[in-house]
């Protein structure tokens, strides 16, 4: 079953390269989406694919890459839209 959620991301997790991580989280589970900076110093990623390589995609982010000091994870179901790749954006 195909599941889509929005992640925002707190605490240290922009200049400690969270967005390629992301990124090759995401290739290598075969999900789609986006991530990018937000202006107030979280992360927030969209992340559209089966719901079990969600789930792994989700535990990974609530850890991050080595520089990472994850604080919080706040999660949003959402629809899903057909995102057929992963995307880094523009900080939004």
């Amino acid at each position: 079953m195909r599941v889509a959620r929005r992640f925002f991301i707190s605490g240290r997790v922009q200049g400690v390269g969270f967005r390629y991580f992301t990124q090759d989280v995401a290739l290598r589970e075969g999900v789609a989406g986006f991530v990018r900076n937000c202006r107030d110093g979280r992360v927030e990623a969209v992340i559209e694919g089966d719901a079990e390589a969600v789930a792994r995609v989700e535990r990974s982010l609530r850890s991050g890459p080595g520089g990472a000091r994850v604080e919080r994870v706040m999660v949003l179901d959402e629809d899903a839209t057909g995102y057929d790749r992963f995307d880094i954006l523009a900080t939004g």
